[in-house]
């Protein structure tokens, strides 16, 4: 029977006892250690470039974050601002709208005071010594020389436009008044809504 070293080993001698001896890969191929060492040290590469990009990215996100934060403070200020100018805006509506009332309110006293006047001035033997107005009605008081001359009044005012309606509250003879015949009288006027 023929034998073939296919191990490359030096054939044991036949008195010893035969060990086993570790293989030699000299010149076949790269060692385990070299490729142990060189898997270590990429992988400690690949750990610290990826440790220096997330601190890379860290940076970063502080860097934007500080300058958030300072346009943040910035819109705050911006904000404050524009409310404030909104309520100064808010307080002069307010007056404006004030006045613009007040002037539409003047008128009203003016035209019916006016439509008043022209009404007593067109009536015969009728003063008028007091005038109220509540809002809704106006109370007028006066002297008169004849009751026809208080119908007549009360039919003009109706006729003025200015009053829903007229009515007389009281009409006494004057007893102060000896020479002639005077008539005081009180009506309400009841204001027409503005149109």
């Amino acid at each position: 029977m023929i034998r073939i070293n296919l191990l490359g080993a030096p054939k044991p001698k036949k008195g010893k006892k035969a060990s086993l001896a570790m293989p030699s890969f000299s010149g076949e191929g790269p060692n385990i250690f070299v490729v142990v060492l060189v898997v270590i040290l990429l992988t400690v590469i690949g750990n610290g470039a990826w440790y220096w990009k997330l601190q890379r990215d860290a940076t970063k996100i502080q860097e934007q974050l500080s300058v958030a934060e300072a346009e943040n403070r910035r819109l705050a200020d911006v904000k404050a601002r524009y409310l404030e100018r909104e309520k100064q805006k808010n307080d002069y509506k307010r007056r404006v709208d004030v006045i613009e009332q007040l002037r539409a309110n003047q008128s009203g006293p003016v035209t019916l005071m006016a439509a008043v006047a022209e009404t007593v001035n067109s009536a015969d033997a009728v003063w008028l010594t007091t005038m109220s107005d509540d809002g809704k009605a106006v109370n007028i008081k006066g002297v008169a020389l004849s009751v026809h001359s208080i119908a007549d009044l009360m039919k003009a005012l109706q006729r003025s436009g200015q009053f829903k309606s007229v009515e007389i509250n009281e009409a006494t003879q004057d007893v102060a008044v000896r020479d002639m015949q005077a008539f005081v009288f009180t009506l309400v006027c009841e204001k027409a809504p503005k149109t």
